[in-house]
C-alpha cells in the first residue's frame, strides 16, 4: 500500500514539473515575438520632398566628397525635364542630379575625365538603345580609340528608394554610397579581385576583361 502511494505521490509531481515546464515555454515565445515586432523607426516628418531645383542639387552634391562640393560642375535633368548645367565648376568633378521623372533616388559624382563615356551613354540612350546596346557601342567604341576611359577614375553613387531629404543637411532619407573605380580590360587575374562580393564593404570587380571593368565598393550603411 505505501509503495502503491508514494507511486502515485511521484507520479504527481512528475505532472507538476511538466505543467511548470510548458507554461514558461509559452510565456517565452510571446516575448520574443513583441520583440522582433518592435522595430525603431526613423522621424522623418522634418524632411521635404525633392521638388525643386534647388533641391535638386542640395541632394546631388552628397554623392561628392565634402570637400570637393563647393567646386564640383553639376548637370542633369531639373524638374522641368530638361538636361542642363545646374552650375558651373572648376574642380576635377562633375555631379549628375537624380533624374526626378524616375523612382527611387539616384545622384552621381565622377571625374571630368569621364564625361565624353558618360555623355556617350546619355546620347545613345536618348537614341532608344537598350543597356545591352549601350554596352556593345562604348565597347567598340573603346577599343577602337574613339572613347577613352581613363584608368583609375572614379565614380561615386549615392542612392535610395526614398525621395524625401533634410533641408538643414542635404541628406536624403536612407540613402547611401556605393563607389567605383574604373580600370578598362582588368581581370579578377591582374587585380587580385574577386568577381563577387566576398564579404560587406569588400571591394570585387565587375564586368571583368571589358572596357567597363570596375572595382566596385559598397561601403556598410553607417546606420547598419
Amino acid at each position: 500500500m505505501k509503495q502503491i502511494i508514494k507511486i502515485c505521490l511521484l507520479a504527481g509531481i512528475l505532472v507538476s514539473c511538466n505543467s511548470t515546464d510548458k507554461s514558461k515555454t509559452d510565456e517565452v515565445k510571446p516575448q520574443k515575438e513583441t520583440k522582433a515586432e518592435t522595430t525603431t523607426e526613423k522621424d522623418y516628418s522634418s524632411y521635404k520632398e525633392i521638388d525643386t531645383d534647388e533641391a535638386l542639387l542640395a541632394t546631388a552634391l552628397m554623392a561628392a566628397p565634402k570637400e570637393s562640393r563647393a567646386n564640383c560642375k553639376v548637370i542633369g535633368y531639373n524638374m522641368a525635364g530638361d538636361f542642363v548645367t545646374f552650375r558651373e565648376g572648376n574642380n576635377q568633378f562633375i555631379v549628375l542630379v537624380d533624374d526626378p521623372k524616375k523612382s527611387g533616388f539616384n545622384a552621381a559624382c565622377y571625374h571630368k575625365d569621364l564625361e565624353p563615356f558618360m555623355a556617350r551613354g546619355r546620347e545613345l540612350r536618348a537614341e532608344g538603345k537598350s543597356a545591352s546596346e549601350v554596352f556593345d557601342i562604348r565597347e567598340e567604341e573603346v577599343k577602337s580609340g574613339k572613347l577613352d576611359i581613363p584608368s583609375g577614375t572614379t565614380l561615386h553613387i549615392y542612392y535610395g528608394k526614398n525621395t524625401v531629404y533634410n533641408p538643414e543637411t542635404s541628406e536624403v532619407a536612407d540613402a547611401k554610397l556605393r563607389y567605383v573605380v574604373y580600370m578598362p580590360w582588368a581581370t579578377a587575374a591582374s587585380t587580385g579581385l574577386p568577381e563577387v562580393p566576398i564579404a560587406a564593404n569588400h571591394p570585387w570587380i565587375m564586368n571583368p576583361g571589358t572596357h567597363r571593368a570596375h572595382i566596385m565598393i559598397s561601403p556598410i550603411n553607417k546606420n547598419y
